[in-house]
């Protein structure tokens, strides 16, 4: 085996070994996803209101009250 192939090969086994590492770590812990506590999304308020139309039409604008 020369040079070239054996750092081809290192290459693919640092590469497959970086993989392998990503897939079997332990995964931190996401309060919200493993307790499943029931918790609103942090994303704010959703609108007021809603626009929706098709194609051609004119688009119609409901408000919730």
């Amino acid at each position: 085996m020369d040079w070239q192939q054996l750092t081809a090969l290192g290459i693919v086994g640092v590469t497959a070994g970086v993989f392998l590492w990503r897939w079997l770590k332990p995964r931190k812990l996401d309060f919200h996803r493993d307790t499943g506590c029931g918790c609103g999304d942090a994303g704010g308020p959703k609108p007021a209101f809603t626009v929706s139309g098709r194609k051609g039409e004119s688009p119609r604008v409901a408000f919730k009250s």
